[in-house]
C-alpha cells in the first residue's frame, strides 16, 4: 500500500514520547513492505539534519522546517478564533503545499495521522482511507493544566482545552477510524459519541535496549526521576515531590540521593539541586546508566495522560516504579504486581522505603515488572493490532464507498 503518514514532530531519532509511538508505526509499516511517505516538521537544522536518518524506514519524507517564534505567533492569532492555538503551532504553509502536491501526484492507499493537532493538513481529503491516531486525548490535558496554573493562565488553558475538545469532535467527522493509546484514552475519545469508529493500540517498549545490566549493581540509597525537564507535567511533579515528600524520605534515610535526569532543566528545576542528596543532571547521553544504578525510579506525574514511556523503560530495565494512579492508569499492568502506586506523600514516602529497605522486594518487583513489559507491551504485539485496525478501516471504507455508488 502507499501510506501517507502526517505526524505533529518529525519521528526520527526516536528519543521522546511524541516521536517514539510514530516511529514505531513507520518502521513496521515499512517492512511489512507499505510504501509510507511521512510528512512532519523540525524546528531546527539540527532536527533535520537528524531527521534524516528515517530514510531507511520509509519509501520517502517531506520535512516542513519551521522556527518557534512565528510558530508562536500563528499560536497567539488563533486566540480569537474557534480554532486551537496548538494548531497554529503545528501549522506549516510550506508542509500543507508539499502534502497537496503529494496528494495529487499518486494514488493512496491510507493517510494516517498521528496527533489531532496536524489533522488539519489532510482533513479535506474524501476519497482516501483516513485514520486519526489522537494518541493522548490532547483537550483533557489541556483541561487538567488549568487546575495547576495561577489565573489568568488557568483562564487560557482552560480555553485552550475546550477549543481542543471541539476540534476534536469536529475532526472525528472527517476521518474513517480513530485510536488511542491506552483502554482510558478511548473510552475518553467513544465519550464524545461522534459515530466514529475508534479502537485504541498501546504504547510499546524496546525490550532489548532498555533491559537489565548482565551482572550490575545498584545504590539502595538511590533513587531515580527521568524525563523532559521543560515539560511541565514533569516540572510540577518533581517541585510537589521535593517539597512534600523528599523531607519524610530524608528523616527516614538520611543517606538516601535523589537523581533528576532530563534534557532542559528550567532554571526552578536547577534549584532543587540546592537540596540536600538531590541532583539535577541536565541532558545525558543515556539515560539507561542511571535508572539501572537506583534501587527505584519516581514517576509521581499529577497531570498524566496516555503511556509514560519513562514508566515503560524502567520497569523494562528491572528497575521498579513507584507512581501515582494517573500515570498507573496508562500501563497495562497491576498495582503490587508488577509496579507500586500511591497518591499522598505519606504513601510514596512508604513505597519507596518499601523498595529502599528491602533488596527481596526490589527483586521481586524488577523481575515481575520486566515479564509484564516483554507480555503486555512489546511493539510487535502492538502493532499487531495496527495491522488489524487498518485493515477493518480500509475495509469499512469501501464498503461504505460501495453502498453509496
Amino acid at each position: 500500500m502507499n501510506i501517507l503518514y502526517v505526524c505533529h514532530r518529525f519521528p526520527y531519532p526516536p528519543k521522546r514520547g511524541g516521536k517514539i509511538r510514530p516511529f514505531n508505526m513507520i518502521r513496521h509499516l515499512g517492512s511489512q513492505g507499505h510504501q509510507v511517505t511521512v510528512c512532519s516538521l523540525a524546528r531546527s537544522a539540527e532536527e533535520a539534519e537528524e531527521g534524516k536518518g528515517i530514510a531507511p524506514h520509509c519509501a520517502g519524507f517531506e520535512m516542513g522546517m519551521v522556527s518557534n517564534p512565528v510558530q508562536v505567533v500563528r499560536m497567539v492569532a488563533r486566540l480569537p478564533l474557534a480554532t486551537p492555538s496548538s494548531m497554529g503551532f503545528f501549522y506549516c504553509p510550506d508542509l500543507q503545499q508539499r502534502i497537496n502536491a503529494l496528494l495529487a501526484s499518486r494514488k493512496w492507499d491510507l493517510i494516517f495521522v498521528h496527533c489531532s493537532s496536524v489533522a488539519q493538513y489532510v482533513a479535506h481529503v474524501r476519497d482516501v482511507p483516513k485514520i486519526i491516531d489522537y494518541g493522548d486525548m490532547d483537550s483533557q490535558k489541556w483541561l487538567e493544566y488549568a487546575h495547576y496554573k495561577p489565573w489568568p493562565l488557568s483562564w487560557g488553558y482552560r480555553l485552550e482545552g475546550l477549543k481542543m475538545l471541539a476540534a476534536e469532535k469536529r475532526l472525528a467527522k472527517c476521518f474513517d477510524l480513530g485510536t488511542a493509546t491506552t483502554r482510558a484514552e478511548w473510552e475518553t475519545l467513544n465519550s464524545y459519541n461522534t459515530g466514529l469508529p475508534t479502537d485504541w493500540f498501546p504504547n510499546g517498549v524496546d525490550a532489548n535496549f532498555f533491559c537489565p545490566e548482565e551482572g550490575g549493581s545498584y545504590d539502595p540509597d538511590t533513587i531515580s526521576f527521568i524525563g523532559r525537564m521543560d515539560y511541565y507535567p514533569n516540572q510540577e511533579c518533581m517541585f510537589r515531590f521535593c517539597s512534600e515528600v523528599w523531607p519524610r524520605l530524608k528523616a527516614a534515610r538520611p543517606a538516601l540521593k535523589l537523581l533528576i535526569v532530563g534534557a532542559d532543566p528550567s532554571p526552578a528545576v536547577r534549584k532543587l539541586a540546592e537540596l540536600d542528596g538531590v541532583t539535577v543532571t541536565g541532558s545525558v547521553p543515556d539515560v539507561r546508566p542511571y535508572v539501572r544504578s537506583s534501587a527505584l525510579m519516581v514517576a509521581p506525574l499529577n497531570i498524566a495522560r496516555g503511556t509514560q514511556n519513562k514508566i515503560l523503560e524502567a520497569m523494562a530495565m528491572g528497575v521498579p516504579v513507584v507512581t501515582s494512579s494517573v500515570a498507573a492508569g496508562g500501563v497495562d499492568a497491576e498495582s503490587e504486581k508488577h509496579f507500586l502506586v500511591a497518591d499522598t506523600p505519606e504513601d510514596y514516602a512508604r513505597q519507596v522505603l518499601r523498595i529502599c529497605s528491602s533488596a527481596a522486594e526490589r527483586q521481586r518487583l524488577a523481575e515481575s515488572g520486566r515479564a509484564r513489559m516483554l507480555s503486555n507491551h512489546a511493539w510487535p504485539r502492538s502493532m499487531e493490532r495496527l495491522d488489524a485496525i487498518i485493515a477493518r478501516c480500509i475495509q469499512q471504507f469501501h464498503e461504505n464507498k460501495g453502498k453509496h455508488a
